[in-house]
């Protein structure tokens, strides 16, 4: 099209619609004519959208505006297939993309995914009082989204909300020492050392749930872990490797619970040199549905309603913290790769110290006191003034 000067433009083309708006048209690198996404006031603006256009082009940034009209669900449904995930970690993705992201996103392409729209879907689910929820939800949105602005189908990730992925769980329930013998006591001989060694070597249920007879060495008081069989929601036991490399390890058994690590070996764990330690009365593999009956049975009788099996794990990682551990003497105990978890128990111990040292604060200020009201000699703080 020629200008007011009768001279062609070199990119692209601007045209009056019949409106009086002016409408401006550029050729792609695949030499497709693309009308703008947007029609201007006059024609100086429209022929300046296409010197941007021209440029974006020159310099690599130019992103074909019909590249996000991709369908969200079937973009998230190959997003999450495309990767090497762990049985449980798919399953709580399919489960958040169905239940929570699909009924708000599932219509729209990537590209009418706006910030705006972001914020309020999440807003919805707090106000629901789905703070965790929120929270892995959210964050499932951004990796899917995130991948998409990788892939140039759209230009930027509308997930920006700072801290939106972040959980603020409720804290997990810890047992004394004498609340775990009491729950072991509670779910019957048959699942006592379950409870124990739950409790004082800290193994997630999966990785009990796989034990071997092989992998207990009495006589060096340890277990060993090699592989793991979480449950899905289906029922389904899924053997595989433990959560991460940090989880293939030997833990050192507490020498007290090695008697009945002894006992349950000659009573109830399978026969054959690798058979499982721990199986149902029928000779079944151990199954998180069936024992869960048992355990929440016992604890209501021992009077601690809600407090879950993982819990023990929990409980364990804390006695570990409080015996003064280092950091990476915790993450092998643990089976953690990272230091973000060990760290937890770490701060949990730290804070306890300070309490204790406030207690002990306040036990001299009040015996200090008595002896300053009976005139017994003069305090620190008199003695460090007189100084």
């Amino acid at each position: 099209m020629a200008n007011s000067k009768g001279r062609r433009r070199r990119f692209g083309a601007v045209r009056r619609l019949p409106s009086g708006r002016w409408q401006a048209r550029y050729p792609g690198p695949d030499g497709v004519l693309r009308p703008a996404d947007q029609t201007f006031a006059s024609k100086t603006d429209a022929e300046v959208w296409l010197t941007q256009t021209e440029a974006d082009m020159t310099r690599g940034d130019w992103r074909d505006p019909d590249a996000g009209a991709v369908n969200f669900t079937a973009y998230a449904e190959a997003w999450i297939a495309e990767r090497d995930l762990r049985p449980t970690t798919e399953e709580l993705y399919r489960r958040l993309l169905r239940i929570h992201l699909v009924p708000t996103f599932g219509a729209w392409n990537l590209d009418e995914i706006s910030a705006p729209r972001v914020r309020a879907w999440r807003a919805g689910l707090l106000e629901e009082g789905k703070r965790v929820t929120a929270a892995k939800a959210y964050r499932l949105l951004s990796s899917i989204l995130a991948t998409a602005a990788d892939d140039e189908l759209i230009r930027r990730n509308p997930c920006r909300i700072r801290g939106g992925g972040k959980e603020s769980s409720p804290e997990r329930g810890t047992a004394t020492i004498e609340q775990v013998y009491e729950l072991a006591e509670l779910v019957g001989p048959r699942w006592r050392a379950l409870v124990l060694l739950a409790a004082f070597t800290t193994l997630r249920p999966e990785e009990l749930a796989e034990l071997r007879r092989t992998d207990v060495d009495l006589d060096a008081g340890t277990v060993r872990v090699r592989m793991a069989a979480p449950e899905l929601t289906t029922g389904r036991r899924v053997v595989g490797d433990p959560k991460s490399d940090a989880g293939r390890r030997t833990v050192t058994i507490p020498a007290v619970v090695l008697p009945d690590i002894r006992r349950h070996l000659e009573w109830f764990a399978e026969r054959e040199p690798g058979g499982l330690l721990f199986v149902g009365e029928k000779g079944g593999a151990f199954r998180r549905s069936t024992f869960g009956r048992i355990w929440r049975r016992a604890r209501d009788k021992a009077g601690l309603p809600g407090f879950r099996f993982y819990d023990l794990r929990h409980t364990g990682n804390t006695l570990a913290a409080a015996t003064g551990a280092s950091l990476k003497e915790l993450m092998a105990r643990m089976g953690h790769a990272s230091v973000r978890a060990a760290l937890v128990y770490q701060h949990a111990t730290a804070e306890r110290d300070r309490r204790i040292a406030e207690g002990i604060d306040a036990a001299v200020v009040e015996i200090r006191g008595r002896g300053r009201q009976r005139g017994d000699g003069p305090s620190g703080t008199d003695l460090a003034r007189d100084a």
